[in-house]
C-alpha cells in the first residue's frame, strides 16, 4: 500500500518489514495465535493428533492474514482541502478528504483517521468500504476553535485490515496543512475620530506641499504631456522644455498599537482582557484599511507588521485584503511580551508625521503613562483604549489610580476611553468619535463617565 499526497505517493507495502506487520496483530489475532500455540503444546504432551490440527489451524490463520496483508500492493493517494483556510475564532471550517485508488486491484476495508489538535475537536475517523481500481472516495469533517492560533492538520493515517480482523497495518501520509484561526473582528461605524487631522477621513493627502509657484518641482517634458503644464521659468533655466510635476496622491497613515506586556493584563482565555485587546486591534486595522488608510500594526516591543517597503505601512503598495490578511495572521499567534515598557514602540514613532495613532493599552503605571503621553506628540492624532486590569479582575480598589492615568493621557492630547468588562468596541469607537478634545477631561454623564459630542 502507498500513502501520500498527490505527486508524493510512497510505496508502503514493505515499509517496516515483516516484524512491523506482526506488530499490527489485533487483539483477536494475538488471541488466536496464543490459543493455537497452547493447543499445539497440549496436543504434543497428551499425544492428541486432532487437538494438534486444531491448534495449528488457530496459529496459522493470523499468520496467513499478516502475510497476505503484508504483501498487498495497494497504491492509494489522498488530498486534503480546507474551506476556508483562515477563519475567525469561534467559526467553523470544513476539511475535505479525497482518497483515490491508483492501483489495478480493489482495496479491502480502509479506516481513515486525520490527526488534529485537541482544541479543534476529536480526531475524525472514517470507514471506507471496498474501493475499486481507479475509484475515489470523498469525506469531510468540521473543525472549530475558540482560541486563535495556527493549528497543523495531519498527517493523515490510513489503516488497512484483513477480512477476519486479525491484523491492521497503518500508513501515514507525508503532508500537513495549517488552519489559521484569526481574532474575531466586528464592523465599526464610519465616523471621524476626535482629533483626526483634516483630510484623513477621505483617506487621501497630498505628498507635495506647494507654498508658491517657485516651490514647484518641475520635470522634463515627456511625449503626451499637456502643453498647458509647461513651466516656462524652469524651461528657460534648464534650456529644455520642463513641465510641472503632478501631485501624487498618497494614503493617509494610521498606526494600530497593541500593548502585549504580560504585566499589563490579568487572566487568560477567550474572555480575558488581552484577548479583547487583540480582537479590538484586529477590528481597528481592518476598518482603517477599508477606509483607505495605509496601516501598520505595532506592538510594545517595537515590532511592526508588515514592515515592508520604505515606510513600513501596508495598503499603499499592497491590496487591502492582502494587507489585512498578513496582519491578521500575525495577530493569530501574537502572545504576551516579556518587556515591561513601551519605550521601544515610542522609538519607532520617529516624528510627528505618523498620522493617526490608535492604541490599545493594558494596565499603565506612572512611568508607562508618561511614555504613552510622549507617544501622542509623535502622531497627528491619538485615540487610546485603556483596559484596566483591576476592573477586569473584579478589583475596584484601584479605580482612582486608573482615572488619574486617563486624565494624564487626555491632558497630553490623547482621546482616552476606558474599557471595562462587557464593553463592545463599536460603542466605544462611536464614543471616541464623539468625545471633545478641546478640554483636558470630558465632563461626566455619558457612557463610561464621558459626555458625547459629535465632531
Amino acid at each position: 500500500m502507498a500513502a501520500g499526497e498527490p505527486g508524493a505517493v510512497e510505496d508502503g507495502g514493505r515499509k517496516g518489514g515483516l516484524r512491523a506487520a506482526l506488530g499490527g496483530l489485533t487483539t483477536r489475532g494475538r488471541s488466536f495465535l496464543a490459543a493455537g500455540l497452547a493447543a499445539a503444546v497440549c496436543a504434543y504432551v497428551l499425544g492428541q493428533g486432532d487437538l494438534l490440527r486444531v491448534g495449528l489451524l488457530l496459529a496459522v490463520l493470523p499468520l496467513v492474514c499478516v502475510t497476505v496483508l503484508y504483501r498487498t500492493r495497494y497504491r492509494v493517494t489522498g488530498t486534503r482541502r480546507l474551506s476556508p483556510s483562515r477563519v475567525p475564532a469561534g467559526a467553523e471550517a470544513r476539511v475535505h478528504l479525497r482518497m483515490e485508488n491508483v492501483s489495478r486491484l480493489p482495496t479491502g476495508l480502509l479506516m481513515l483517521q486525520d490527526r488534529v489538535p485537541y482544541v479543534l475537536g476529536p480526531r475524525p475517523r472514517f470507514v471506507l468500504d471496498r474501493v475499486e481500481a481507479g475509484g475515489r472516495r470523498e469525506v469531510s469533517y468540521r473543525v472549530r476553535s475558540d482560541l486563535r492560533g495556527r493549528y497543523p492538520l495531519g498527517p493523515l493515517q490510513l489503516r488497512l485490515s484483513d477480512p477476519f480482523g486479525m491484523c491492521e497495518l497503518t500508513r501515514s501520509f507525508s503532508a500537513y496543512d495549517t488552519l489559521v484561526v484569526i481574532p474575531r473582528t466586528v464592523p465599526l461605524p464610519a465616523l471621524r475620530l476626535a482629533g483626526e487631522a483634516s483630510g484623513y477621513g477621505d483617506g487621501r493627502q497630498r505628498s507635495l506641499a506647494l507654498a508658491g509657484e517657485d516651490d514647484i518641482i518641475p520635470r522634463g517634458y515627456r511625449h503626451g504631456d499637456d502643453l498647458r503644464r509647461v513651466h516656462w521659468r524652469a524651461t528657460a533655466r534648464h534650456g529644455e522644455l520642463m513641465v510641472r510635476r503632478e501631485e501624487q496622491p498618497q494614503r493617509a497613515r494610521c498606526t494600530v498599537l497593541l500593548d502585549t506586556r504580560q504585566i499589563g493584563y490579568r487572566g487568560a482565555g477567550p474572555d480575558s482582557a488581552f484577548e479583547w485587546a487583540v480582537s479590538a486591534a484586529a477590528s481597528a486595522l481592518v476598518h482603517m484599511l477599508e477606509r483607505g488608510f495605509a496601516v501598520r500594526l505595532l506592538t510594545d516591543d517595537g515590532t511592526a507588521v508588515p514592515g515592508e517597503g520604505t515606510d513600513g505601512y501596508a495598503g499603499s503598495t499592497q491590496e487591502s485584503a492582502d494587507s489585512a490578511g498578513l496582519m491578521l495572521d500575525t495577530l493569530a499567534v501574537v502572545g504576551h511580551s516579556d518587556g515591561g515598557g513601551l519605550s521601544r514602540a515610542h522609538d519607532v514613532l520617529r516624528g510627528g508625521n505618523e498620522g493617526l495613532l490608535i492604541a490599545f493599552f493594558g494596565d499603565l503605571d506612572e512611568e508607562q503613562t508618561a511614555v504613552a503621553a510622549r507617544m501622542r506628540q509623535r502622531a497627528g492624532a491619538g485615540v487610546a483604549f485603556v483596559l484596566d486590569s483591576a476592573a477586569w479582575a473584579g478589583d475596584g480598589s484601584a479605580a482612582g489610580a486608573a482615572e488619574d492615568r486617563l486624565r494624564r493621557l487626555r491632558e497630553s492630547g490623547w482621546t482616552a476611553v476606558p474599557v471595562e468588562p462587557g464593553d463592545e468596541l463599536p460603542e466605544l469607537w462611536q464614543l471616541a468619535g464623539g468625545m471633545r478634545t478641546d478640554t483636558p477631561s470630558a465632563p461626566s454623564g455619558g457612557p463610561n463617565g464621558f459626555a458625547g459630542g459629535w465632531s
